[in-house]
Formats: structure tokens, C-alpha cells, sequence
């Protein structure tokens, strides 16, 4: 069974399982505890009946002997012989806390006897005559007791290792996530080194070439290795902790969309608006926030299918926050998906491995503290995605 694959079908087994097993740890104790109380009720009955006889005068003395060693047989059942009235004669297996004065014992005993009223129906004995009768009063064993409240406490074991179990197969699951990211990022950021030292050569190549007269042309190339160059860093340093420095904000975002420019569709209309204060710095890792931006512009281009327009806007608002408001006029992101948007596998796309986001939403609130949302969308008119940034 591929468990990462089939995650919410093993949880919810998972959890039926669970309460499964709760359901029958309740129903199997609380069978027991019915046979238990049975036999109390039975064992209170005989001893009801032995004190009858042994105060009977008409009985041997080896009767009496006997019926004595039946009362002694009841050393774990909390039991008082009281008068109709409620005068208490006596008690047995009650422990009367001390230091005890008279006083404080019958105030005790007065409790146990509310207790037992409210636990079991008393059960009448006449000693001798009809008018002599008395009743005896009783309430659970401490045994009865725990087994009555263990049905919950193993209910609430198993919920515990549930829960646990949970957090370790998710914590499980982010980390083998983490390991494929980090080694698929570094592979990538090697395999990348070859074609880009060659590039570099061409570049060396034709500048040198003194019939070749496409400055304009060596010059955006030379831009584009530079970009590979900056990717291949990225990927190489995905997995360690990231340069964090001040930086000018709106100089990034700035850069990110003149180099966006000329390589998306002409058809894309953008703008870019700053509503900061001159050269307002932030902590950052420049080559981070620059995936970040560059990630969600062309999920809008590609929202839009190359045609459209694009508003970026930067300004701080009245928490001091940095915020970066990116909107296109794309197709929308529906409701029911606004939540996954920034999960591992994710698309919308025939190609793409959905990590683009994940990866946005990493950078943004793992490594600078800020924080990534859908800040609005609609079906058919677009969406707006909102970046805050701490100063």
C-alpha cells in the first residue's frame, strides 16, 4: 500500500479502526462490570441473610459459628445496618479517616450513607420479629469503581497513541517530502553546471568573434546564464539555512518583472506600482524572494493563457508590514480549491509537479516569517495574491 498516495484513505481507516477498538473495549468492560455488580448484589443478599440468622436465638452455636465466617466473607463491600429511621447500628469495609472523634465519624458515616442511597435499593432484615427490622445499605466496591470509569481511561489511551501515531506519519510523511525536495533540488542544481559553463564558453565565443556584430543579442544571453546561474544557486543551497540581509524590496520585485518582461507574451499587459518610501530595506534572501515572484507571475501569465493583465503593487501598511499584492485577470482560482492552492502536488496544469507554490509558501513563511495568502479570487476574472513581509 503507497501510504504518501492514499493518505486520507489510511487516516480514515485509520480513525475507524480506532474508534472500532474503543467501541469494543466499552461494550467488553461494561459486560463485565454488569457480571461484577451481579455478584455483589448476590454476595450482599447472602450476607443479609447470615446476619439474620446469627442473631437469631433459636440457631446453634455451630450455626452461628458458620453464619459468622459468611459475614467475615464480605471484607470488600462498603456496607451500614441502619434503622429505618436512618440511626446508624453499625458498618463494615468503610475506612473512617483519622485522627476521628465521634462526632466526625457519625458526620462521615451520615456521607456514605447519602452515597449508598443514591448508588443501590436498601435491603430490608427483620432479627427475630417483624417489628426488628432494619435495612442494610451498601454501594460499590473500589474494584466496581475502577472498572466502571476504565472503559474511558482506555479510551483515552487509545485516543492518545491515535493522535500520536497521526502526528508521527505526518511529521514521517514532511520528512521524506523534505528529503526528495532537497536531493531532487541539489541533483538538479549539478546536472545544471555542465550546460552552463558551456554556455559561458559560446558567449566568451562569439564576443571575442570580431564578425560577429549582435551585441544586443550576447547581452541578453548573457542575462539568461546569469538567470541559470542564479536558479542553479537556489536549488544548491535548498536544504540549508538561508542568507537573510537588508535589501532594497521594490528594487527586487523591480528587477524580477524588467527580466519577466521580454520573455513572457507581448499580449500581457504590466504594471508595477511602489508605494514605498525611497529605497526602503527589509531582511531578506534576495535569490529566495526572487523565486517566490517570479513563481507567482507566471502562474498568473500562464492563468491568463498569455493574454491579460498583470498590477503588482508594493507599499507598507499601517503595521509596518511589507505587502505585495500581485493581480492578474486569469481564469480564478474555484472555492473548493482556494486551501490547496499552496499543497505539494497541486496543479492545475497538464505538466508541472505543483511545487511551485509549496515552495513560495516555504520561502515566504519558513525562512523570512512572513506570510503568503489568496487575498481574493473569482471564477473567470481573476485573482489576487498577497505576500507580507516583516520590516
Amino acid at each position: 500500500m503507497e501510504i504518501y498516495n492514499n493518505k486520507t484513505n489510511f487516516k480514515l481507516g485509520f480513525v475507524i479502526i480506532a474508534l472500532i477498538m474503543g467501541a469494543g473495549t466499552v461494550v467488553y468492560t461494561s459486560i463485565l462490570v454488569r457480571k461484577l455488580a451481579e455478584r455483589e448484589q448476590k454476595l450482599i443478599d447472602l450476607y443479609a441473610q447470615a446476619l439474620k440468622f446469627a442473631v437469631n436465638p433459636n440457631t446453634t452455636d455451630d450455626l452461628t459459628f458458620l453464619l459468622q465466617e459468611i459475614i467475615k466473607t464480605n471484607n470488600f463491600i462498603p456496607v451500614i445496618l441502619s434503622t429505618p429511621q436512618g440511626k446508624i447500628i453499625s458498618y463494615r469495609n468503610i475506612e473512617v479517616p483519622t485522627p476521628s472523634t465521634p462526632d466526625r465519624e457519625k458526620r462521615f458515616l451520615a456521607r456514605e450513607l447519602v452515597l449508598m442511597k443514591q448508588q443501590h435499593t436498601p435491603i430490608e432484615v427483620e432479627f427475630g420479629s417483624p417489628d426488628s427490622k432494619n435495612l442494610i445499605y451498601y454501594r460499590n466496591s473500589d474494584i466496581l469503581s475502577q472498572l466502571s470509569y476504565y472503559p474511558y481511561v482506555q479510551l483515552t489511551i487509545v485516543g492518545i497513541f491515535g493522535f500520536l501515531t497521526y502526528l508521527a506519519f505526518s511529521y514521517s510523511r514532511r520528512a521524506e517530502q523534505n528529503r526528495i525536495w532537497v536531493g531532487l533540488a541539489k541533483e538538479t542544481a549539478h546536472q545544471l553546471g555542465t550546460p552552463i559553463s558551456s554556455l559561458l564558453a559560446w558567449v566568451d565565443y562569439m564576443q571575442a568573434d570580431p564578425d560577429f556584430d549582435r551585441d544586443e543579442l550576447i547581452m541578453e544571453v548573457s542575462k539568461d546564464i546569469k538567470r541559470l546561474e542564479m536558479i542553479t544557486a537556489r536549488f544548491s543551497h535548498i536544504g540549508s539555512e538561508p542568507l537573510i540581509k537588508q535589501e532594497d524590496v521594490y528594487f527586487i520585485v523591480l528587477g524580477v518583472m524588467n527580466y519577466l518582461q521580454k520573455r513572457i507574451s507581448t499580449k500581457v499587459k504590466i504594471s508595477l506600482e511602489n508605494r514605498l518610501n525611497k529605497h526602503k530595506t527589509i531582511p531578506l534572501n534576495r535569490y529566495l524572494f526572487e523565486w517566490v515572484i517570479e513563481n507567482i507571475v507566471k502562474n498568473a501569465v500562464d492563468a491568463m493563457a498569455g493574454v491579460g493583465e498583470l498590477k503588482v503593487s508594493v507599499e507598507e501598511n499601517i503595521e509596518g508590514k511589507i505587502v505585495i499584492d500581485i493581480a492578474d485577470t486569469g481564469k480564478g482560482i474555484p472555492k473548493k480549491e482556494v486551501k490547496r492552492v499552496f499543497n505539494a502536488g497541486f496543479t492545475t496544469k497538464k505538466r508541472g509537479w505543483g511545487l511551485g507554490l509549496t515552495l513560495a509558501k516555504r520561502i515566504i513563511e519558513n525562512y523570512h516569517k512572513g506570510k503568503i495568502m489568496v487575498k481574493h479570487t473569482e471564477v473567470n476574472k481573476g485573482t489576487i495574491f498577497r505576500i507580507m513581509l516583516n520590516p
